[in-house]
């Protein structure tokens, strides 16, 4: 994915259900986000729509009900939203993120020491991939 389109929160909600198993009607998108939105159906379809319209999400129009379908995979969308955040919130800057994190959260040993872990195979890998 070159140019990964700006999707919403509520976008992203239909993604989910999407990524998690398709394809899918309308109606079958509906019932999946009925317990945790509360949403109209009329809300759901537009937000289908608009995803069609940024092409993330194609439609099988051949069978007697349209069927969806993401075009672009949660990792792909995930990369572009998290350097998406980290210039609009850090300025481009990776290392402020990451201060950020470790001066805010708490973490356990165990996350720290996996943090390690992480940072250790990436340099392994040559840390610039």
């Amino acid at each position: 994915m070159n140019k990964s389109p700006n999707i919403s929160d509520a976008e992203w909600q239909v993604m989910k259900v999407l990524w998690e198993k398709s394809p899918l009607t309308s109606t079958e998108i509906i019932n999946s986000l009925k317990a945790s939105t509360a949403w109209s159906p009329k809300t759901i379809h537009t937000l289908i729509s608009r995803l069609v319209k940024k092409g993330v999400v194609g439609v099988n129009k051949d069978s007697s009900l349209n069927e969806y379908f993401p075009l672009v995979t949660e990792e792909e969308c995930r990369r572009v939203e998290t350097k998406s955040f980290i210039q609009k919130v850090y300025d481009g800057s990776l290392h402020l993120l990451i201060k950020s994190f470790i001066e805010n959260e708490k973490l356990t040993s165990e996350e720290i020491d996996e943090l390690r872990r992480m940072l250790d195979e990436k340099n392994k890998q040559g840390g610039d991939k």
